[in-house]
């Protein structure tokens, strides 16, 4: 995995206020958020590194000061990094010409530009090359999806070339879509206005094909994940647990379940599927946890069924209570006896009451 390319410099999108995932971010924001053991950016700057990067620069806004006490200058990954933060969010283009004041790279240097809520197992280092062998003002990550509705959808010629960057139509002309890594010519950065809000997606990107500038798309077909929902979030996390994506930062080995230390698995419940069980959650014996991800503190305790959902820190899952599908927020607590299922969300310190919610008609 590792790259010939030298002291390559990145910028690491993580200020959006990740709405999609309350009650989660409520407190934390999504890219610290759990996921198989370790903050989701701990991936991110793992597989970064392992292509060449050494220094990336974080644009950040929402939360803004719980990141450097997280990961600090980096040293202890073999990385520099440095904190940028908008004062008013500046949308994805402003962000990145705002963050870009701390990088030290030359005007016809590459920059990498990584979105804070992406998983992917693309080859980082052959896009870059991709890249630099063509002169592009901008390549961009394509990956195909079966729902391109939802996305960026971005058409190329015979060449690579992007002919057009069509945000999130109804009708899609291509099932390729922007995959959320980009990277630039440093001076195409520049020429982003600076202290403006500007949509890299809706201004930079199609002024650029409309200009007749080289921008390039670098298509793939590895396994890629936009973990902003829920169910993704859970997805990402089972799918590096499982070893479905290979990550330099998981912190034990890949398989049914991945305890940390100072977590508490009885081992007479049945954790499985790929369920991350973070420091101090306790499962208790007769529990069954399968695909789902314990924060810190957690307890899922005996006779109590999770399956496929997060379970906040401090939260808790009382004997006989059946959690699918769902997200229990920071020291909510099920009580026993609820069904919660199907995209349901508590929000954090609920509590629920015995029996208060049931999909089923059993008592």
């Amino acid at each position: 995995m590792e790259s010939s390319l030298p002291d390559l410099e990145a910028i690491l999108l993580v200020g959006g206020r990740g709405t999609r995932l309350r009650p989660l971010t409520l407190g934390t924001p999504k890219p610290l958020l759990p996921t198989a053991g370790v903050p989701f950016l701990a991936h991110q700057l793992a597989r970064a590194r392992a292509f060449g990067v050494r220094r990336i620069v974080f644009a950040t806004s929402y939360k803004a000061a719980m990141f450097e006490p997280v990961f600090g200058d980096g040293s202890g990954l073999g990385l520099s990094l440095e904190y940028m933060t908008e004062e008013t969010p500046l949308g994805t283009g402003g962000a990145i010409r705002n963050a870009a004041e701390a990088l030290g790279s030359a005007p016809s240097d590459p920059v990498l530009v990584l979105n804070g809520d992406i998983l992917s197992g693309h080859d980082i280092g052959e896009q870059v090359r991709l890249h630099l062998a063509r002169q592009a003002a901008v390549t961009l990550h394509l990956t195909e999806v079966e729902d391109p509705s939802r996305f960026g959808c971005v058409p190329t010629d015979d060449t690579g070339r992007v002919t057009a960057f069509l945000e999130k139509t109804p009708n899609p002309v291509t099932n390729r879509i922007n995959a959320g890594c980009y990277v630039f010519t440093r001076s195409v950065i520049d020429e982003i206005p600076r202290d403006e809000v500007v949509s890299v997606e809706r201004e930079t990107f199609p002024g650029l094909i409309e200009s007749g500038r080289p921008v390039l798309g670098y298509a793939t077909r590895t396994y890629w994940l936009d973990v902003g929902t829920p169910a993704a979030f859970v997805q990402g996390s089972r799918d590096l647990v499982l070893g479905r994506l290979e990550s330099p930062a998981l912190p034990g080995p890949t398989g049914d379940f991945l305890a940390l230390p100072g977590a508490s698995v009885s081992p007479e419940a049945k954790v499985r599927g790929g369920t991350s069980v973070c420091e101090g959650a306790v499962v208790d014996a007769g529990a069954a946890v399968s695909g789902s991800v314990l924060c810190e503190g957690a307890v899922v305790e005996g006779g109590a069924v999770v399956t496929d959902s997060v379970l906040g820190r401090g939260a808790r899952v009382r004997a006989g209570a059946v959690v699918s599908d769902a997200v229990i927020g920071d020291g909510a607590v099920v009580g026993p006896g609820n069904e919660l299922r199907a995209g349901v969300r508590i929000w954090p310190g609920v509590e629920l009451p015995e029996r208060a919610i049931r999909y089923s008609s059993d008592v």
